[in-house]
């Protein structure tokens, strides 16, 4: 038998946690908030706690050895996504954008271009605009679909 779809989040710094409960819970979807610590428990029964250890990456090594075709994970970490990606997970970001196969490609090149120019210019501050309200609708709407294909194939 297939393994239950689940929702699986990088939830260390994952500002749409709550939003993502929601999803899980309307669909009756198991939801697995992996972190290194220092996340509240959810007191959903819907929702699971999985703590690695400390150090570099743990919790991105856990959600890439266990995602899946029937799992939608939650990250913002591009090189993670590109593992679940290739493990046939669908993966969403927290400003709603859906990583596939189609473009992970040029996701990572981008986010390696970059931390180079970056790294060329120790001056050069932020680089990303602020979360907003509109991010965190899109990542509602859009999980929610993520969240039916997974369970209606």
């Amino acid at each position: 038998m297939a393994e239950a779809p689940r929702i699986l989040i990088d939830a260390d710094a994952c500002p749409v946690k709550a939003e993502a409960e929601r999803v899980a819970t309307r669909h009756g979807m198991r939801m697995v908030l992996v972190s290194n610590g220092g996340i509240r428990p959810s007191a959903n029964p819907l929702v699971e706690s999985v703590f690695v250890p400390d150090g570099p990456d743990e919790a991105d090594k856990w959600i890439a050895g266990t995602a899946g075709p029937r799992d939608v994970v939650v990250t913002n970490d591009i090189p993670l996504a590109a593992k679940c990606v290739a493990a046939g997970a669908r993966v969403i970001r927290p400003n709603g954008e859906v990583l596939t196969g189609a473009n992970i490609g040029n996701v990572l090149a981008t986010r390696d271009l970059m931390a180079d120019l970056r790294a060329a210019d120790p001056f050069r501050q932020g680089g990303g605009r602020a979360f907003s309200k509109a991010d965190r609708s899109r990542f509602l709407d859009t999980l929610d679909r993520l969240a039916r294909q997974v369970l209606h194939g």
